[in-house]
């Protein structure tokens, strides 16, 4: 991609896309092969996502905080959780003080396959870095952190 954009115009700096779209291609393929047993299992990403920020939490999460969690809408937070409790892999509770307030928490059943899932995920990601000796892994922790951290904390000074 990189070389076409140079033959049809050579004055652009493709230098960034050397990056971003490795980035985003590492990306891609990395979600593709890791969604493979949550497809198994009959969930989504997203719906994933919520169970994880449960589970790894350790306790109860109102839906705002499981949005703030997973960096998704209220709405979305909403409609997965619908579903999820309806499946029976989440729990809700009222709030004793504030009827408005709903607290989520894993059933057994969703801790059982949250739990039963991370290991083939984190099998898979480490057998993705053992190409990388565990300095470079460092070294590539770090430096996507650096970019991770500075993407999160000045995305509307980024925007054009």
């Amino acid at each position: 991609m990189v070389r076409q954009w140079q033959a049809v115009r050579p004055e652009l700096d493709t230098g960034p896309m050397e990056i971003i779209g490795r980035v985003n291609r590492c990306a891609a393929l990395l979600q593709q092969a890791e969604d493979a047993p949550l497809r198994r299992a009959g969930l989504s990403r997203a719906e994933f996502d919520l169970l994880g920020a449960l589970r790894r939490t350790g306790h109860e999460l109102t839906p705002g905080e499981l949005a703030r969690e997973t960096f998704s809408s209220g709405a979305a937070v909403t409609k997965r959780v619908k579903q999820l409790t309806e499946r029976g892999l989440v729990e809700r509770r009222g709030d004793t003080r504030d009827r408005r307030v709903a607290h989520l928490r894993l059933s057994e059943a969703g801790r059982a396959l949250v739990d039963g899932i991370m290991p083939e995920q984190l099998a898979y990601e480490s057998a993705v870095l053992a190409a990388l000796d565990a300095d470079r892994q460092d070294e590539l922790a770090g430096l996507l952190g650096e970019l991770l951290s500075r993407l999160e904390g000045h995305m509307q000074a980024l925007r054009i």
